[in-house]
Parts: structure tokens; C-alpha cells; sequence
């Protein structure tokens, strides 16, 4: 049962939503920084700022009569300072340890005038441990004796700005490539998943239909590919039967054909029209042999390729053939050896046939394993490398079934690799010869030790 998507799952709503997710990441992580940075960042309260508020609001506090002095340290309080006024010290309920400062040290202080007072500061690392009210506090007394207390509600980082603002920005490119890898990943999943059914489809019309997943639009894309390979493959299959029919229907006419060409007077026109029917009679079963294949095909399995190639060699040396090799002494791969046995031996009768010192060379790596079967002969003109994978194409132009062959083991031979999602392709060897490559998808265990055949 195929599950159901909302249709909102589309590709413009997983972009928007990689979008916003990455802004909640950059925020979520400068937050976290400067949670961090406030609990572990503990600066000197002159890199804080401030010292540089407390000279202003010192001034014009201390001017003020006795009376007005808390609503002035209330109406000087904002959000990034609280200012607060008490007769004694004692009210402010610090703790014990603070650093007097001199003015004379600080020239922003200076500014509070020559008269000697007290100023005592408080950094974070002064109260106990866990203390909620651990922040920085300036304690300073007025010429009345007494106190004003400045306290920012947090703590400063106690970096230059220009650092913060690298640190911020930094924080927001790790977020946004975090989420946009996380995103991308599980985009690209299905096109992947997609592409690989589509090239093992290439290969195998019975593969099956791909899974639809995905956002919409790639969802639309897999159903449409799904029913364009049940089309092809319901296409191929008529097209098979239809001719497999009429290749087996020709045959009753034709062995009427024969029969009467029995009753013939003129013995050289029958002897004609006997060969004739022969050579009809063997396209005939060529053909079907050659749609049977594609009708039952062979199931994958792992086999050793190596193995395969020396037994054809063996069988070729019982008949006195002598084929050389080169190649690894194993290599296990994923395949239909029947249909590649077919392919290796096709090409070497026709090596035999027409040439001289067959040769096989096997190479195998992660992504290609390629099989060369070579031969020392007269090679086959290059306008005609890609036309004799033609059906019932020849280039020996006799009727001699014995020398010219039907015309279908090229092109049967191709239809296997190809099967298989390989290619087979012809090219002619410098001086003489004729070089057939199969070029299959590199799904074998490769053993690094090579074997040379005899």
C-alpha cells in the first residue's frame, strides 16, 4: 500500500522550512553563546562599561538634595543599568571582598573630582557560587557619606566587539550549513534512490517500479517514469510475441514450400529454391531463439568472472583452439553468467571463424569491469563497426550459412550485455585485428592477483 503525502510536502516548502530552520539554529546557538559567554566570561570591570556611566550619573545624583536622590538613581535606571541610592552601605547587602579602586588610576573617574571618596567594585567571581545576584557592581560614595550601587543585569562578554560580531556571524554560517546539510541530505536521498532505479531499469526491463517518495514534485516525477516503464515494458512484450508468432507461423508455409519444390522438374531450380527455404528456415529459428532469450531472462547472481572466462578457454582447447588470457585469478561478480558465457563465446567463433590468435583480457575496478576479446585478422571496415550489431546484418555477403551466419549474434550478443547495463562496442587494432570491449558496472570483489593463460 502506497502511503499518502500531503501535497504540502513540495519542494518550495521544504526550502522555505530549511530556511526558517536555519535562522531558529543561528539564534539558538548565538543564544547559547551568550549564555555561555556570560557565565564563563568574567572580564575586569573597566572592560565592561561600566565605569563610564557611573562618572556621569555620580555628578548629577550627588548635586541633588538627600530627598530627591532615590527618585534620581530610579529615573537614571535602564534596562542595560540599575542605579540605586542607600544612606548606608550596609543595604545594599554586598559581599565581603570587593577592590577599592583609585580614580587617579582611571581617568573616566576623574571626572568625579579631586575630593577623596570611597569606590568599591564587585566582579562576578566575588560572590558565592550559584549566588543569583553575581554580577558586576560598582559601590561609590558620595561626599554626604551616602552610597549609589550601579549593577548591569548581566555580564559582559569581555571581548572586543569586533571579535563578537566574527563570533556571531561564525555561529550563524555553522548553523546554516548544519541545516542546510541535514536538508539537502534528505533531498537528495530520494533523487539518488530515483537515479539508481532508473540505470537498473536501463539494464532490466523487469525491474521493479520505484518507490514514491520524496516531495511532490519528485513524487509526480517517479509516478510518471513508473508508468512510462510499465508502457515500454507492456510495448517490448507485444512486440516480442508478435514477432516470435510470425517467425513460428513461417514455418508451416514454408515447409509446404519444401514439399512441393520435391515435385520440381528442373533439378537446378529446385536445388534453389531448397537452399533458399533452408536459409529462410534458419533466420526462422535464429529469430526465435533470439526473442526466446529476451523473454526468459536470467536471473542475477554472484559468480566468479575469472573462472567463467577459463572454463570457455578449456572448452575452446579441447577442440584444439588455443586462446590466450590476461587478467586477476578471481574476481567475483554480480551477473548472469549464462548470458555473458553466451556473449564471450559468440565472439570467439567469430574471432576463430574469420581470424587468428584469439585473446581474452579481463580488468576489473569499483565502478568498471571490461572484457576484451581480441583477435590478429583482416578487422571490419569502420563504417561497418556499428552496423553489423544490426539484425540479420552481414558483411560476408555469400549465402553460405556455414561462412556467413544468419546476422543475429552481434546483435543478440549487444542485447545481453546491454541487459546487464554494460556496452559492448567494436574497434579495429592498430596494423590488423579486431578488438570487441564489454564494458559492465563495476558490482565485483576484485582479487589483486593476477592470472596469465596459457
Amino acid at each position: 500500500m502506497i502511503r499518502r503525502i500531503s501535497p504540502r510536502d513540495t519542494l518550495r516548502s521544504r526550502i522555505a522550512l530549511t530556511i526558517v530552520a536555519a535562522m531558529v539554529a543561528s539564534l539558538a546557538l548565538n543564544g547559547l553563546f551568550v549564555q555561555l559567554a556570560g557565565t564563563w566570561g568574567r572580564p575586569p570591570i573597566e572592560r565592561t562599561g561600566l565605569l563610564e556611566q557611573i562618572a556621569a550619573n555620580v555628578r548629577v545624583i550627588e548635586a541633588a538634595p538627600a530627598s530627591l536622590r532615590p527618585q534620581l538613581a530610579a529615573a537614571a535606571s535602564n534596562p542595560m543599568l540599575e542605579v540605586m541610592w542607600n544612606p548606608q552601605r550596609a543595604d545594599f547587602h554586598l559581599p565581603s571582598g570587593g577592590t577599592q579602586v583609585k580614580p587617579k588610576g582611571m581617568p573616566l573617574l576623574q571626572l568625579l573630582g579631586d575630593n577623596p571618596r570611597d569606590i568599591e567594585v564587585f566582579n562576578p567571581g566575588d560572590w558565592p557560587d550559584g549566588s543569583p545576584q553575581a554580577h558586576y557592581v560598582a559601590l561609590v560614595q558620595l561626599r554626604d557619606g551616602s552610597w549609589l550601587s550601579f549593577t548591569p543585569p548581566e555580564r559582559s562578554w569581555g571581548l572586543d566587539s569586533r571579535v563578537r560580531i566574527a563570533i556571531i556571524i561564525g555561529l550563524g554560517l555553522i548553523a546554516t550549513l548544519l541545516v542546510a546539510w541535514i536538508a539537502t541530505r534528505q533531498l537528495a536521498n530520494p533523487l539518488q534512490r530515483f537515479a539508481s532505479a532508473a540505470r537498473r531499469f536501463g539494464g532490466d526491463l523487469r525491474a521493479p517500479p520505484i518507490k514514491i517518495e520524496g516531495p511532490h514534485e519528485i513524487r509526480q516525477a517517479i509516478i510518471a517514469f513508473n508508468t512510462m516503464q510499465a508502457q515500454i515494458r507492456h510495448f517490448v512484450s507485444e512486440r516480442t510475441q508478435m514477432v516470435a508468432a510470425i517467425s513460428h507461423d513461417l514455418r508451416a508455409p514454408l515447409t509446404r514450400m519444401r514439399l512441393r519444390s520435391e515435385f520440381m522438374e528442373n533439378l537446378e531450380h529446385q536445388r534453389k529454391m531448397v537452399r533458399d527455404i533452408e536459409e529462410m528456415q534458419t533466420m526462422i529459428s535464429a529469430a526465435l531463439g533470439f526473442f526466446r532469450d529476451e523473454t526468459h531472462m536470467e536471473q542475477t547472481t554472484a559468480f566468479d568472472l575469472s573462472e567463467l572466462l577459463q572454463t570457455i578457454i578449456d572448452d575452446f582447447r579441447d577442440q584444439g583452439i588455443v586462446v590466450d588470457f590476461a587478467g586477476p585469478a578471481h574476481l567475483v561478480y554480480d551477473g548472469r553468467p549464462l548470458g555473458i558465457k553466451r556473449v564471450i563465446v559468440n565472439l570467439l567463433e567469430n574471432a576463430v571463424k574469420y581470424a587468428q590468435k584469439p585473446r581474452i583480457d579481463l580488468s576489473g575496478g569499483e565502478q568498471l569491469v571490461c572484457i576484451e576479446v581480441s583477435d590478429e585478422g583482416p578487422g571490419i571496415p569502420e563504417s561497418a563497426l556499428d552496423r553489423v550489431f544490426d539484425p540479420f546484418y552481414r558483411l560476408e555477403t555469400s549465402r553460405n550459412r556455414d561462412t556467413g551466419g544468419v546476422g543475429l549474434g552481434l546483435s543478440a550478443a549487444r542485447a545481453i550485455v546491454r541487459e546487464q547495463g554494460g556496452e559492448l562496442a567494436l574497434r579495429n587494432r592498430r596494423g590488423s585485428g579486431l578488438v570487441a570491449r564489454i564494458e559492465l558496472p563495476g558490482t565485483q570483489r576484485f582479487n589483486a592477483s593476477g592470472r596469465q593463460g596459457e
